[in-house]
């Protein structure tokens, strides 16, 4: 791609994440940023559908005889759910998806009630000059946690449309750093969400590709497990799923990954969660095949990720019908399920050249026989 096409790329992905961003949806709540979504596809002239679960699903038909291929990010994001009002007008919360405790004091909050009608509120924090010389190192358990909205009573709180149940995520927010790079809330998932719209632009625009089955998930930090309906129903053969990937170029990172922000967009090659799931992801050996050769095709430097203590849908879109052909595809992310998250933006537009060169070489021709490929 020209350096002039890059620019465009990229100005198109940061505009659509800004305000992607500044979208709230809770898991299980993501109406507000499907509709964002649903508008975009709509305006490309592409039919969508909604299924009972949220995902929003659009097809690209293609080559018959090419593999199909399902290419999926999550819409959702991480947070909390109201469980009690107390007297004082105080509010506790469950926590929704991996949510951080040790990060979460006097974070900024919002109730997402309605739009024109969400509300504010912060995650108290006990005043330091009343904080005892044994609690200044410990991380308060998130039952023990209430946000404060300012208001005085129970009643006030019913009052201003808050109840159990609320959905309640961390206060949207955008800030921008140098060299291209955004901090923010809800990074993850929302880059994917601005790359894929980028990446079905540029689908429309090849002279040949396979049918493509665009999915924009629901519900992944709650289960995991909202794209499985959506596989379910569509059946394809490939399934290529866009997330973060974790970065190894922080201090505290140094020794997990060779993964860096700004280093280019990269491919799992391994993930495992052993707590409580006992799932992961080993992609099928054309994949990682075909998103290097992809990579040398467009010039795009590609990096690698195997790791312990991630997991994302693929671990069970794998398991649908016959089994589905499965690789996660990323981009580099800094403090993943913090409220300020850090991306690249040229790491996301490297990463819609990757998809658009590796979607146009999957062709009749494509082999997933694993026959092929394992020696």
């Amino acid at each position: 791609m020209s350096a002039d096409k890059s620019r465009i790329a990229s100005s198109h992905i940061s505009e659509s994440l800004r305000e992607l961003m500044l979208i709230p949806g809770l898991c299980g709540h993501e109406g507000r940023e499907r509709s964002y979504i649903k508008k975009q596809l709509i305006d490309l002239d592409l039919t969508t559908k909604t299924d009972r679960l949220g995902n929003l699903i659009s097809t690209v038909e293609g080559e018959n005889e090419a593999p199909s291929v399902m290419l999926f990010t999550h819409m959702d994001q991480l947070g909390f759910i109201v469980r009690k009002i107390e007297n004082d007008g105080f509010v506790r919360v469950e926590r929704v998806g991996g949510v951080p405790e040790r990060a979460l004091l006097s974070q900024p909050v919002l109730f997402q009630i309605g739009e024109g009608r969400d509300r504010n509120g912060v995650i108290a924090n006990k005043s330091h000059h009343a904080t005892l010389p044994d609690e200044k190192y410990q991380v308060v358990p998130y039952r023990e946690l209430y946000i404060d909205t300012g208001l005085d009573s129970a009643e006030a709180v019913l009052a201003a449309g808050i109840n159990v149940g609320t959905p309640v995520v961390y206060k949207p927010h955008v800030m921008e750093l140098s060299d291209d790079r955004i901090a923010g809330t809800a990074v993850d998932d929302r880059a994917g969400c601005a790359v894929l719209l980028e990446v079905v632009q540029r689908i429309l625009k090849l002279e040949k590709h396979p049918t493509i089955h665009i999915v924009f998930s629901t519900q992944e930090e709650f289960n995991l497990r909202g794209a499985v309906v959506a596989a379910q129903a569509l059946q394809p053969d490939i399934a290529i799923q866009l997330d973060l990937l974790l970065t190894g170029d922080t201090p505290d990172m140094a020794d997990r990954t060779d993964v860096t922000l700004g280093g280019g967009p990269g491919i799992s090659l391994y993930s495992f969660h052993g707590r409580g799931t006992l799932n992961g992801t080993i992609p099928h050996p054309a994949l990682p095949r075909l998103f290097e050769q992809a990579a040398v095709q467009s010039g795009v430097p590609l990096q690698r990720s195997a790791q312990s203590g991630v997991l994302t849908e693929t671990s069970y879109v794998q398991l649908v019908g016959e089994g589905v052909a499965c690789i996660d595809v990323g981009f580099p992310c800094r403090y993943t399920h913090s409220s300020l998250e850090i991306c690249d933006l040229n790491d996301l537009t490297g990463l819609a050249d990757l998809l658009t060169n590796a979607l146009s070489m999957i062709d009749g021709g494509f082999s997933l026989d694993r026959d092929e490929f394992e020696q």
